[in-house]
C-alpha cells in the first residue's frame, strides 16, 4: 500500500491529508493560515500540518511517497514557485525548495482548483473521464481542466481561470479589475450582491426575514431559501443567477467539449434546486445537439476532499 500527502493551502486554513492507493483519506490535520504573516511562517505551518496528518493516519513519515500542494494562485509547476497569490500576499515564493528542505520529499504544486478537478476525476463525480472540467462556485469562481488525463495549465501555468471569462460586456466590476466576468455574477459573492440589490428594491421580500433569522447576514442561500417558499423577488434573483451561470458554462462546454462538467463549491450545496434548472438553461445553448454526445453536467461529490486527493496525486497528471 502506498501513501501520499495532499496539502490544501487556503487564505484561512491549511488542510493536509494522507491518501492511500484507493484514494481514501486515512489521516487529516488542519491549521490556521494566519495571513497576514511571512511566507516562511506559513510554509512552516504547512510542514507541521503534514506531519500531524501522517501521525493521525498512523503512517511513519518515511512511508509517505510524495507531497502535493494546491495553492490559491498562480503556481509554476516547473520551478515550484508560487508566483502570485493575492489572498495570501504571496509573490514569487519558492515553496517547493523550502518545503523539500523541511519535509525531505518530492513536492508537486499546482493551483487549488486544478487539484480539485483532478480529485473529482480520480475519485469523484468525473471518475474515469479523460476530458473533464470542474467549476467551483465559492467566494470566487475557480476552474480546472483535464485534457487527455492531464491538467491543462496554459502558458506559464496561468490557464483555466474560468471565472474571468467575460459574459456581460461592460458589466459588474470584478475583483480582477475587468468588467462583466463570470465570477462577478456566478460566485457566491456575486449571488449575495444580487440578493442584497433585490432586497433593497423589494422591502417586503421574505429575504429580509431570512436574513434576520441568520443574524442579519445575507448568504448565498438566502435567495434560494426564499424562492423555495414562493417569494417572487427571490425567484427572480435565482433565475438571473442561473441564467448568468448557464451562459458561462455553455461557452465553456462549446469550447472544450468535455465528457463531464462538474460543479462544486458552496453554492453547489443547493443540489437539485441548482442543477435541474441549470441543465435546462445550458442544453439549448450547446453547439452539439445530439443528446448522447452532449457533455454531462453533474454536482461534485468529494466536497473539500477533492483538493486533498488531487494534490496528493499531482504527479499522475502533470
Amino acid at each position: 500500500m502506498g501513501y501520499y500527502m495532499g496539502i490544501d493551502l487556503g487564505g484561512t486554513n491549511i488542510k493536509a491529508g494522507v491518501v492511500d492507493d484507493a484514494f481514501r483519506i486515512i489521516g487529516r490535520a488542519k491549521a490556521k493560515t494566519g495571513i497576514p504573516r511571512p511566507a516562511e511562517e506559513v510554509m512552516d505551518a504547512m510542514a507541521e500540518c503534514a506531519k500531524a496528518a501522517a501521525a493521525d493516519a498512523g503512517v511513519p513519515w518515511e512511508q509517505i511517497r510524495q507531497v502535493g500542494i494546491g495553492v490559491p494562485g498562480t503556481a509554476n509547476e516547473e520551478t515550484g514557485v508560487v508566483e502570485y497569490a493575492n489572498n495570501l500576499l504571496f509573490e514569487n515564493v519558492p515553496m517547493r525548495e523550502y518545503l523539500q528542505k523541511r519535509l525531505h520529499k518530492e513536492i508537486d504544486i499546482t493551483n487549488d482548483a486544478n487539484a480539485a478537478a483532478l480529485g473529482e476525476v480520480l475519485a469523484g463525480a468525473a471518475r474515469g473521464a479523460s476530458n473533464a472540467v470542474a467549476v467551483t462556485l465559492g467566494t470566487g469562481v475557480g476552474g480546472g481542466i483535464i485534457i487527455d488525463g492531464r491538467l491543462f495549465t496554459g502558458f506559464h501555468y496561468g490557464g483555466a481561470e474560468l471565472g474571468h471569462m467575460g459574459i456581460v460586456l461592460g458589466g459588474r466590476k470584478c475583483t480582477c479589475g475587468r468588467r462583466g466576468c463570470l465570477e462577478a455574477y456566478a460566485s457566491a459573492t456575486g449571488l449575495i450582491r444580487s440578493t442584497k440589490e433585490a432586497m433593497e428594491a423589494f422591502p417586503d421580500s421574505l429575504m429580509w426575514e431570512l436574513a434576520r433569522e441568520n443574524g442579519g447576514n445575507v448568504s448565498g442561500r438566502t435567495a434560494f431559501l426564499a424562492a423555495g417558499r414562493g417569494d417572487a423577488a427571490a425567484r427572480a434573483v435565482v433565475n438571473d443567477y442561473i441564467q448568468h451561470l448557464g451562459y458561462g458554462l455553455a461557452s465553456i462546454i462549446n469550447i472544450l467539449a468535455p465528457e463531464i462538467l462538474v460543479i462544486g463549491g458552496g453554492v453547489s450545496n443547493e443540489g437539485e434546486n441548482l442543477l435541474r434548472p441549470l441543465v435546462e438553461c445550458v442544453r439549448p445553448q450547446l453547439y452539439i445537439r445530439t443528446p448522447e454526445k452532449q457533455t454531462r453536467i453533474a454536482l461534485a461529490t468529494l466536497g473539500n476532499d477533492a483538493g486533498l486527493i488531487g494534490a496528493a496525486f499531482l504527479s499522475r497528471a502533470q
